[in-house]
């Protein structure tokens, strides 16, 4: 019949008896039982009756459960004894209700568990605590002292191998110590043939060391000797130098003499040059006073000092530098002459033909004619722009013009008065701009200025 069938009943300070206590032992028949620590109990018995009373626990009514101990009733049944079996010994030290609950659960599950006369004195020991048999002390301390003997063979077994661990271990430190004597034997006897070859090296070394001592010092003596007959020389070659520098210098006066009546030499042969021309031209013009007297009496006036090529009919010389290029008929007369370079002042241009464009249009536009006038002429064509404000630099020019840009603080005019003085004497070269000081500049030397409004007029027919 499960505990909850049954009614409340008065909690028993020791739970129900069994029906055949055991017999007490001799010297405890007539005396009373004597009472158990539930707390101090040794751990076998106590893990014991914590696994018992762990596994009736979660069986129970809650009725028959203590407050303190439902927490615990929640855990797994692996870690209910294990973390609750404080709390498990102290509900069944306290409270007989639940010590009797777990009793009758026991009894009707797990009989077995409550032989007193088991033959584990463990399981027998839990037994007689939960039954309050009069020898539970008894039992107990035979459990404590079994576990307390099994304790000392356990630390006596770990003592007597830590000893036959430690004997084997002298035995290898002892064989090793042998052998480390042996080794330094041997090494001692090594050290003493080795110190005997050093003392034998060391002895030799000092021969050596006392014959380099006498080699030194013959080598200082020598060296004595040497410096003096090096000083000797050394005095000897000094008044070789000197006498050397003295003739030197003889023979540099002597050379500053030659010289000087050299130059005295060839101003009395100046002199007598000039004296030699001055009578020439003295015979030259008694000369032409002769032949001049001679043409009056022939009456030929001042014909003869004219030439044949001062005569010929149809040409004139010319009277000074070019002048400027007036009309497109003249510009192409000009752009049809062998090798000639047709320079463009860019932006005057531009602005006097296009103005309303953007400086890139300008340019592009003035460009694209240049290179048709190029071709039609066979002329050498550069036009120069300002490169002032100009962000982007064109990466190609058509064929058959050269496009510059002059470098920033330096104008287009300067540029081309640079290019004009490149070109070699001779050449012809046209410069089309409207700027009077560079017309002014390239006139004087030698080109041909053509006003922009003649260049876009021809451009405007290509």
């Amino acid at each position: 019949m499960p505990p909850s069938a049954h009614p409340e009943r008065p909690e028993e300070p020791f739970g129900p008896r069994p029906a055949a206590a055991p017999e007490p032992a001799a010297g405890e028949r007539g005396s009373p039982p004597e009472p158990v620590d539930w707390l101090a109990l040794p751990e076998p018995v106590r893990d014991r009756i914590a696994e018992l009373a762990a596994d009736a626990l979660g069986r129970l009514p809650t009725v028959d459960v203590p407050r303190q101990l439902r927490p615990v009733a929640r855990f797994a049944p692996a870690k209910r004894a294990k973390l609750g079996a404080v709390p498990l010994l102290s509900a069944l030290r306290e409270s007989s209700r639940f010590r009797t609950a777990v009793l009758e659960w026991l009894r009707e599950h797990r009989q077995h568990t409550l032989d007193p006369n088991a033959a584990d004195s463990v399981a027998a020991a839990a037994a007689a605590v939960l039954l309050g048999e009069a020898d539970a002390s008894s039992r107990v301390r035979l459990v404590a002292r079994n576990a307390e003997e099994n304790a000392l063979r356990a630390e006596r077994d770990a003592a007597v191998a830590r000893a036959q661990r430690l004997e084997a271990e002298l035995d290898r430190v002892r064989r090793e110590l042998a052998e480390a004597r042996r080794s330094a034997e041997e090494a001692r006897g090594e050290r003493e043939a080795e110190l005997d070859r050093l003392r034998g090296r060391l002895r030799e070394q000092g021969m050596r060391l006392r014959e380099a001592k006498d080699a030194a010092e013959q080598a200082r003596v020598e060296a004595e000797w040497a410096g003096a007959e090096r000083e000797a020389e050394l005095a000897e070659l000094t008044a070789r130098l000197d006498r050397e520098r003295q003739r030197v210098a003889t023979e540099r006066a002597r050379a500053d003499r030659a010289a000087t009546e050299a130059d005295a030499a060839r101003e009395s042969a100046r002199e007598a040059r000039q004296a030699d021309e001055v009578r020439l031209a003295l015979l030259i013009d008694t000369l032409d006073g002769a032949v001049a007297g001679l043409r009056r009496e022939l009456s030929l006036g001042g014909a003869a000092s004219r030439r044949p090529a001062d005569v010929v009919r149809g040409a004139s010389t010319a009277p000074g530098a070019p002048r400027g290029v007036r009309d497109p008929a003249e510009l192409d007369r000009l752009l049809a002459l062998p090798s000639v370079h047709l320079m463009v002042d860019g932006y005057n241009v531009t602005k006097t033909g296009y103005p309303e464009l953007p400086l890139a249009d300008q340019r592009e536009r003035l460009v694209h004619q240049l290179a048709a006038l190029a071709a039609r002429t066979g002329a050498e064509v550069t036009v120069v722009f300002d490169g002032a404000g100009v962000l982007s630099v064109p990466a190609a020019a058509p064929r058959g013009v050269r496009v510059l840009f002059s470098d920033p603080g330096v104008p287009a005019d300067d540029v081309i008065r640079s290019l004009v003085a490149a070109e070699p004497a001779g050449r012809p070269i046209v410069v089309a701009t409207a700027d009077r000081a560079v017309v002014d500049s390239v006139r004087s030397r030698g080109a041909y200025p053509v006003p922009s409004t003649v260049l876009l007029s021809r451009l405007r027919r290509v």
